[in-house]
């Protein structure tokens, strides 16, 4: 994980810390006591800054190469015509387009993520445009705002930040959630019609087979459906229909069998319970245990201490 910190009262120092950090932009303001302090945290492509303004900043800034959503905690922030207070996130621009707005006496997050994600991500795994910068009413609003507070809390926080499969799914869940949560081309289609010619068992076996083969990598729906190859739809179909389960369910099955042995075979004394379930993807330890007790019938540290 990487970490910078930074605290300047110069408007200059500032604008070009913001322009090095994000996109080339232009700034005005004048800055009071400690003017900004701003808080990087960056690993496995997901970048989660906590930024403290302590005076009125406007700003014009180029279009930037990731999506970024503004999540503020006091103060306000505006981009365009969008005004947004303390418990709300919102897109700052959308792709390609350059953005300018003002933070007023605002501390907010700031999270970036590759927007192909959201491709990637998408039903059917097809190219998908977002159409709106702000949440689809008050219920999506809570939901981008929790799943930010997750990846800034817990992912990107020291123990979890250099698990790849913790990072890589991290972001594949701001993708998904901002797909949820924003208005978008793909927003109200009708599913895809699978052929099921195309979800068929040879299609399982693939796809099983290349998920045992690489468990241990940052792998997704995306990666699973384009080793067979056929549609993300068609591989969920051949899951459902030949295996009662789907892609990634059948993922963390494989990797919980892969934290079990290696707990079966690991030595105490070198290493804990957490560090192999970080290191299999599972971030939230109780329910790595409770899939673990239901899957073996003991618990993981029984299985490392035994």
């Amino acid at each position: 994980m990487e970490r910078t910190l930074f605290r300047s009262g110069s408007l200059e120092q500032t604008e070009a810390f913001l322009s090095s950090s994000y996109t080339p932009m232009t700034i005005g303001g004048v800055p009071e006591r400690s003017g900004a302090r701003i808080e990087r945290r960056a690993a496995g492509g997901l970048h989660v800054d906590r930024l403290a303004f302590d005076f009125t900043m406007s700003y014009d800034a180029e279009p930037l190469d990731r999506l970024c959503l503004i999540t503020v905690d006091r103060g306000v922030h505006t981009s365009g015509g969008d005004i947004c207070g303390p418990g709300g996130t919102f897109l700052v621009a959308l792709p390609g387009r350059s953005y300018a707005g003002e933070v007023r006496a605002a501390h907010y997050t700031i999270t970036m993520f590759d927007a192909g994600l959201l491709d990637r991500t998408a039903e059917g795994g097809e190219e998908v445009r977002l159409t709106g910068q702000t949440p689809l009413g008050e219920a999506a609003n809570r939901m981008l705002c929790r799943t930010v507070a997750h990846v800034r809390d817990t992912i990107l926080q020291p123990g979890f930040a250099d698990e790849p499969l913790l990072t890589g799914a991290a972001a594949r869940l701001l993708a998904a959630t901002t797909l949820s949560c924003l208005p978008h081309t793909r927003a109200g289609a009708l599913p895809d019609r699978v052929d099921s010619r195309d979800g068929t068992s040879d299609t399982l076996r693939r796809a099983v087979v290349f998920i045992e083969e690489n468990a241990h990598r940052d792998i997704g729906l995306a990666e699973i459906a384009a080793s067979v190859p056929v549609t993300a739809r068609a591989v969920q179909y051949a899951f459902s229909r030949h295996a009662a389960t789907t892609p990634l369910g059948y993922l963390r099955r494989v990797r919980l069998a892969r934290a079990h042995e290696e707990l079966t075979a690991a030595e105490p004394r070198r290493t804990t319970v957490t560090a192999v379930a970080l290191r299999w993807g599972f971030a939230h330890q109780g329910r790595f245990a409770a899939a673990y007790r239901e899957a073996y019938g003991t618990t993981p540290g029984t299985t490392l201490h035994g």
